[in-house]
Formats: structure tokens, sequence, C-alpha cells
């Protein structure tokens, strides 16, 4: 089963906060209900998303206006080859990142948002984007015992984490408290993504 059209929901959140867990769930559940679901995440696995993602797990970081123009070159590419054929094709679209990731990261950054929006001013709009709502502390928690990226530090998750709520104070995102229970987090992102798939 596929909606009339395309669906398009974006999951976005400091790093450690479920977004892997939450979107795997979340597409698991949609095919249970008979809906074509592709799973897909920025950096992309396209050349210019293998370079940030490569770059970042050495610990390295591009300065933060060459960042955000990489990862807009790899965020039209991505939309060109994985989500507008999908969304086309009348598939529900599940990212692990999109374009507030660009605003939160490089704005935490010292880049001007409106400047980011502007590089990114093709990239469609999502018709649901949730803010995996937790704190550094708990998100550095959670990655604990793993190799950390260069993005993956006390003071960038902060400030990163004060962006995404500006985001939500403006309706841009619907946050969701994500210190919770993998189960209870799923049940609540759920209900918004068939509440808005309905409407």
């Amino acid at each position: 089963m596929t909606p009339q059209r395309g669906f398009f929901i974006v999951l976005e959140g400091i790093d450690g906060c479920g977004k892997s867990t939450q979107g795997r769930l979340l597409a698991e559940r949609l095919r249970g209900l008979g809906y074509e679901v592709v799973e897909t995440c920025e950096p992309s696995d396209g050349p210019i998303g293998r370079l940030l993602r490569e770059r970042g797990e050495e610990g390295f970081r591009f300065p933060p206006q060459v960042e955000a123009l990489l990862y807009a070159a790899d965020r039209l590419h991505h939309v060109e080859e994985i989500v507008k054929p999908a969304l086309r094709a009348g598939f529900i679209v599940v990212s692990e990142r999109y374009l507030h990731s660009s605003i939160a990261y490089q704005g935490a950054g010292g880049v001007d948002i409106n400047w980011i929006r502007t590089l990114n001013r093709h990239a469609p709009k999502p018709d649901l984007v949730v803010l995996l709502d937790v704190k550094p502390d708990t998100a550095l928690d959670r990655l604990r015992g793993r190799r950390l990226t260069a993005y993956e530090d006390y003071e960038t998750q902060r400030r990163v984490r004060e962006i995404y709520l500006r985001l939500v104070e403006a309706g841009e995102l619907i946050r969701v408290d994500a210190e919770r229970s993998v189960e209870e987090v799923h049940e609540e992102l759920f209900k918004l993504v068939v509440e808005c798939i309905r409407r």
C-alpha cells in the first residue's frame, strides 16, 4: 500500500538521541501496515556524503562555511537520487537528518542560518520533521564506549540542541521527548506520523 502521494518524514536530533533506532522501528511498523517505505540518511551514501562521514569519523571538521556548502551539495544529490524518485513513486521516505541538521550544526559553528537556507532553497520541504530531544549528558552517555566523531563533544551538542529547540519554538519541528524508553518514544512518533498521513 502507498499513500496517494509520497510522504517525507525527517528525524532530527543531536548525536545519540536515537534517530537510527526510531527510524528503523518506524519503517518496520509502517511496512507492517502495507506501506512502501524507503529508509535513508544524511550524510548520504553518495560521494560527498561518504567524504563527510569518513572525515568526521577521523575527528576532522572542515571550516563551518565549507561544511555548509558540502552538506548542501550532498543534500541536493541525495534529493535527486533517492528522495524525489521515492516520493514520485508514492513511497514514504524516512530520513535521518536533513536540512535542519545543517541549520543546527553549521549554525552552531557560527554560519549565518539565512545563508544556509539559501544554499538549500531547492531542497523539498518534508511533510513532518520530528526532533528527538535529549540532553547532551544523556546523548554522550549513550555514545560511551564507541569512538566519537568530530561533532560529538559536549559543547557542540549543547549549542546544536539550543538551535533545534529554537526551531521547535518557531514551529518548524515537532519535539518528542527522547529521554524516555525506546517503546514510549516509538509510540509517540508513530502516532504523529499516522496523524500526518491521514491529514
